[in-house]
């Protein structure tokens, strides 16, 4: 990959990110320990290469960004500034709206987390014969599935099945932190039949 090629790359990858002398915790420049000082006072995330350590990019980056010295901060692949304008900006108070708006957003999808009634509707889509029980909320469910169609099966074989009913709100991220427990309905029977014991002896 051609130098110009991987700092465009990077810049697509990170939303916030700053090339500068050094790294945050050890900068090597008084402007690049300025900078990275006032972008860790806002708390937001952001990602950053030290162009002492990659000298190609630190000879193409000023042609691409036109912007002779370090360190260069971009925000969604533009180029904010240097130092000086970074101070400015934080001063102003136009800097960490700028960065809030720019950093990477939790899936709205955590919001929008299936219902236990949902999951059970995906599950028995999938598996017609399927009786469902769910335990949990939101994204952290427990879900216990019996089936005939479990018969034969290995415990790694059924819990595949039914997680691929659910591949879609796994994906994207509706779903997870998922456990799947799945029974024949012999199995279940026996389960239940030993849990019943147990609370009767206890």
């Amino acid at each position: 990959m051609k130098t110009e090629d991987k700092i465009r790359a990077q810049l697509a990858a990170q939303p916030i990110i700053i090339y500068m002398k050094g790294v945050p915790s050890n900068p090597q420049c008084g402007f690049s320990a300025k900078a990275v000082g006032i972008l860790n006072a806002t708390n937001i995330p952001y990602a950053y290469v030290n162009v002492l350590e990659a000298p190609f990019i630190r000879e193409k980056l000023p042609s691409i960004s036109h912007w002779p010295t370090y360190p260069q901060l971009f925000v969604n692949e533009e180029l904010v500034g240097g130092c000086d304008i970074i101070e400015e900006m934080s001063n102003n108070g136009s800097l960490l709206p700028l960065l809030k708006s720019a950093a990477p957003k939790k899936s709205e999808a955590a919001n929008d987390a299936l219902t236990s009634g949902e999951v059970t509707q995906l599950v028995q889509q999938g598996i017609d014969d399927a009786k469902v029980m769910i335990e949990g909320e939101g994204c952290d469910l427990t879900i216990t599935v019996v089936s005939q169609q479990f018969n034969d099966l290995t415990i790694v074989k059924k819990q595949q099945l039914v997680l691929a009913t659910l591949k879609e709100p796994l994906a994207s991220g509706k779903l997870h932190a998922v456990s799947v427990k799945a029974y024949t309905p012999d199995e279940w029977q026996d389960k239940q039949k030993a849990s019943g014991l147990l609370q009767i002896q206890s």
